[in-house]
């Protein structure tokens, strides 16, 4: 296994490890996008994520980045899939990149800029490569399809994995992928929610660090 020790990871592995819910605004438009972020920090969810699939959606990420830095907050990029990618979530204030699979050129090009990096797995093919580049969180995705029996079954060999379940999350299967293991929740459609939004709200670190 190589270790990945560098500074920028700590305050993004604490993070991870003291916050259960990530909230993943995807296409809603830059103003949309900020409302929800600002509505996710007001209720005590910090890790936001906005994917960056457009230009409407890059000029999102760099408002919402603006913002967090007024809170002392970071900002990820999402749906990161090439070197290129990386270079423009730097550029519009991104801290860190997410991504739904694991491409070894992403996670240098991320570490290159100064980013920690979330990469996808749904295999312990993936698991393993991951870990052997030095990554202990992963984003399993897609979440629901994988099962909760994914997460306790990959306990097994892979204690040192740190999961952020992603993908059909939301306030009524929250609790059951905690329980199965994940550490995170990565949530998207179901923070247009309000009854939702505040359930996931008062979900609590599993202490998994």
């Amino acid at each position: 296994m190589v270790t990945e020790d560098r500074s920028e990871t700590a305050w993004f592995r604490a993070a991870l490890s003291a916050h259960p819910v990530m909230a993943i605004l995807r296409g809603y438009g830059p103003r949309r996008t900020l409302q929800l972020a600002e509505r996710a920090w007001d209720l005590g969810i910090q890790l936001v994520e906005v994917p960056i699939q457009s230009a409407d959606a890059l000029s999102g990420l760099r408002l919402v980045a603006a913002a967090a830095g007024e809170r002392g907050l970071k900002v990820g990029a999402g749906t990161v899939l090439r070197v290129e990618q990386v270079i423009a979530a730097r550029q519009a204030g991104a801290a860190f990149t997410v991504s739904p699979g694991l491409d070894p050129d992403v996670v240098s090009a991320s570490r290159d800029q100064g980013l920690p990096t979330l990469p996808g797995v749904a295999t312990a093919t993936e698991i393993q490569r991951a870990d052997q580049l030095g990554i202990a969180w992963m984003k399993a995705f897609p979440a629901t399809a994988l099962g909760t029996e994914w997460f306790r079954g990959m306990r097994g060999p892979f204690p040192q994995a740190r999961f952020v379940a992603t993908g059909g999350i939301d306030a009524d299967n929250a609790a059951a992928y905690l329980a199965a293991g994940a550490a995170v929740l990565g949530v998207g459609s179901a923070l247009e929610d309000e009854r939702q939004l505040d359930a996931l709200a008062r979900l609590r670190p599993t202490g998994l660090r």
